[in-house]
């Protein structure tokens, strides 16, 4: 799936005929969920653990970031939980246990890069 629009009717047919997502299946889809959001903002990988969330962004090479670089120093200056790990990673140290917790954490950061 491209796009959110077509995963969500992804997951709406695989439990159209399935029946209820097991785990695995729900932590896949939020996934791809995540995966979606962070594309336009030139993330190449998230790592969310239960005590830590790292985004690596993508090289930019001379080219302007696709959101205001002040986001994340307005974040670093604001927050001690955030952290620069290099000139391409971003980490933010957060307790979330579940993938539930996780899942929201890492949207909630994408939303603060992209608004």
């Amino acid at each position: 799936a491209d796009t959110a629009e077509e995963l969500q009717e992804l997951q709406e047919e695989l439990i159209d005929r399935f029946g209820e997502l097991p785990p695995q299946t729900r932590a896949l889809v939020e996934t791809h969920k995540l995966r979606l959001l962070a594309r336009p903002l030139a993330i190449a990988k998230i790592d969310a653990g239960p005590h830590a969330i790292q985004l690596q962004f993508l090289p930019f090479d001379n080219a302007a970031p696709p959101f205001d670089p002040a986001r994340i120093i307005d974040l670093l200056q604001t927050d001690r939980n955030f952290k620069l790990a290099g000139p391409e990673k971003l980490s933010w140290k957060r307790d979330s246990p579940g993938l539930v917790e996780r899942a929201q954490a890492v949207s909630a950061l994408l939303k603060k890069l992209k608004d």
